[in-house]
C-alpha cells in the first residue's frame, strides 16, 4: 500500500481529500506545515508528498527542494491555485512531478496520484528532457518536439534560428516562463555544426549557490568538506557541443566570474585544482530576467552580459501567437492521447473559443497540462468546455474551496471572487514592499531578506508595481 504525505493547512479541506484518497487504497498522513511534514520524514518512508503552495511557515516549493535533495525517490504533487500558475511551472521544472489546480477535480487528483506513483523517479534532469515542450514523432511542421508554427512572429522566430544556428556566436534566449526556451536552444544546436555533440541544459534557478561552482566547472577530491572523488562538470560534459544555461541571472558573482573566464579564455578550472582545461563548448544562456537592471544594481555583471549576448532572440509568449494554438494544441493532444490510453479526436468550438479568450500567463506548459487535464476528463469524441478548469472562462469563479460541486472539492460559493482577493493583494504587497523599502533606506538586499524573497522576486515586484 503506497504511503501519501498531504501537507495543506486547511484543515477541512485536508480531510476531505485523505478521505478521499483512503476510500482509494492509499495510507495517508497529514501536516499543516513545512517543518512538521519534514520532521515526519524522520519516523516514515513516503512514495510522495501531496502539498499545498502556501503553508504558513514556508512554500510547497520549498518542501519539494527539500526532499528532492534528501529523498530524491519521492514523488511531489504541488496544489495551486491559478494565481500560482508560473510558480506551479517553475516546480515542474525544480522537480514536482505534476501540479493540480482549485479547486481540485477528484478523477483529475486520483489519476494524477497514480501516474505520479507508477512513475520512474528521477532528480531534476540536467540534460534536456523536453520538460517545457514534449517530444514527438516526427511530422508535419514537428522537428524533435519543437513546433514551428504559422503566425508571422513564429516564421521570423525561426528565421532567426536557422540563420544563428550555424555561427558560434553565444546566444541569448529571453522570455517568460513556459515558452519554450530550452527548445529554442535544443532547435540551435540541432541545426549547428556541434549537432552530433552533446546538448547539455542546466536550470541555474535549481542550482544549490554553494555548489553551482562545482557543478558548472567540476571539482577534485579533497576540494571542500563531502567531495569524496574527483566531479566532472557539465562545462567538461558539453566538450564539443552546446551548453544551455537556463535561468542565468540566479548564479553568484563568484561564479559569473569562473563562467567569464571560461568564455574569455576557452579554459575552465575544477574546484580545488591548478590544472587549466581546453573546452570547446558553445553557450546559450536563457532569461526571464532583465539582466541589464540587474548589471546597473551590481548583481550581474555587464561584462558577461555583453558576452553572453552576441546574438538575442526573444521567445514568443503564447498570447501573443494565437494562430499558433492548433499547432500546439493538436501536439498536445496526441501526446496526450497516448500517455493516458485515449483516442480523443479533437475541441469543440466553445474550447476553440475559450482558448482563444484566455491569455495563457503559463504558455506552453499551461496548455500542455491543461489539455492533458481535459483528455483525462472527456468521455466523447471531443474536448468540451466542461473538461476544462473553470478559472479559464469564468475568472470570478471561486478557489479552493471544502463543499464539493461539480465534482470538485470546494470551499464555498459565498467567497468573494478571487479578481476581488488579488486586487487587494497586489495593494497591500506594494505598500508592504514600498513601507520596507523606506525603513532600509531602498536598500535591496536587506529588503529581500526582511521579505523572505530573493532579489530577483523584488527587482521583479518593485518594477511590476513601479517603486524603481
Amino acid at each position: 500500500m503506497k504511503h501519501i504525505l498531504l501537507v495543506e493547512d486547511d484543515l477541512t479541506y485536508s480531510r476531505i481529500v485523505k478521505t478521499f484518497l483512503e476510500k482509494n487504497g492509499f495510507t495517508v498522513q497529514t501536516a499543516v506545515k513545512v517543518k512538521e511534514a519534514q520532521q515526519l520524514f524522520g519516523n516514515s518512508k513516503f512514495d510522495l508528498i501531496i502539498a499545498d503552495f502556501r503553508l504558513p511557515d514556508g512554500t510547497g516549493m520549498e518542501l519539494l527542494q527539500w526532499s528532492k535533495s534528501n529523498f530524491p525517490q519521492t514523488q511531489v504533487i504541488l496544489i495551486t491555485h491559478y494565481s500560482d500558475i508560473r510558480i506551479a511551472i517553475k516546480a515542474m521544472k525544480l522537480g514536482a512531478f505534476e501540479y493540480i489546480t482549485k479547486p481540485i477535480n477528484p478523477d483529475e487528483l486520483l489519476a494524477t496520484v497514480n501516474e505520479s506513483l507508477s512513475a520512474k523517479t528521477s532528480a531534476p534532469a540536467t540534460i534536456a528532457d523536453a520538460s517545457s515542450i514534449p517530444a514527438s514523432p516526427p511530422k508535419k511542421n514537428f522537428h524533435s518536439g519543437y513546433v514551428v508554427g504559422s503566425s508571422a512572429e513564429a516564421e521570423k522566430l525561426e528565421k532567426h534560428i536557422q540563420l544563428v544556428a550555424p555561427t558560434d556566436l553565444s546566444v541569448l534566449v529571453l522570455g517568460d516562463t513556459g515558452t519554450g526556451k530550452e527548445f529554442i536552444s535544443r532547435r540551435i544546436h540541432d541545426f549547428s555544426t556541434r549537432k552530433d555533440g552533446p546538448f547539455i541544459a542546466i536550470d541555474c534557478g535549481a542550482l544549490p549557490r554553494e555548489l553551482a561552482g562545482s557543478e558548472l566547472f567540476g571539482h577534485v577530491k579533497g576540494a571542500f568538506t563531502g567531495a569524496l572523488d574527483n566531479k566532472t562538470g557539465h562545462f567538461e560534459m558539453a566538450n564539443g557541443g552546446t551548453i544551455f544555461l537556463d535561468e542565468i541571472g540566479n548564479l553568484g558573482y563568484e561564479v559569473q566570474i569562473q563562467l567569464l573566464r571560461a568564455i574569455q579564455e576557452r579554459t575552465i578550472r575544477k574546484i580545488g585544482g591548478n590544472k587549466e582545461i581546453q573546452i570547446d563548448v558553445r553557450i546559450i544562456a536563457a532569461t526571464n530576467d532583465n539582466l541589464l537592471l540587474q548589471a546597473g544594481d551590481g548583481h550581474f555583471r555587464e561584462d558577461l552580459y555583453h558576452r553572453l549576448n552576441e546574438f538575442t532572440l526573444s521567445a514568443i509568449p503564447l498570447r501573443n501567437r494565437k494562430e499558433d494554438l492548433e499547432d500546439f494544441a493538436g501536439q498536445f493532444l496526441e501526446e496526450s492521447n497516448d500517455r493516458l490510453g485515449k483516442n480523443i479526436k479533437g475541441f469543440s468550438p466553445e474550447v476553440w473559443e475559450t482558448f482563444l479568450a484566455y491569455d495563457w500567463p503559463g504558455n506552453l506548459r499551461e496548455l500542455r497540462n491543461i489539455i492533458k487535464r481535459a483528455v483525462l476528463l472527456s468521455s466523447g469524441s471531443h474536448v468540451e468546455k466542461e473538461s476544462l478548469p473553470a478559472d479559464l472562462y469564468e475568472p470570478s469563479s471561486s478557489i479552493g474551496s471544502t463543499q464539493s460541486t461539480h465534482g470538485s472539492f470546494s470551499r464555498t460559493n459565498e467567497l468573494p471572487s478571487p479578481k476581488d482577493y488579488k486586487s487587494q493583494w497586489v495593494e497591500q504587497e506594494k505598500e508592504l514592499i514600498q513601507k520596507v523599502l523606506m525603513d532600509t533606506k531602498f536598500n535591496k538586499s536587506k529588503t529581500a531578506r526582511i521579505l523572505n524573497m530573493d532579489r530577483k522576486t523584488l527587482y521583479s515586484k518593485m518594477e511590476k508595481y513601479g517603486l524603481d
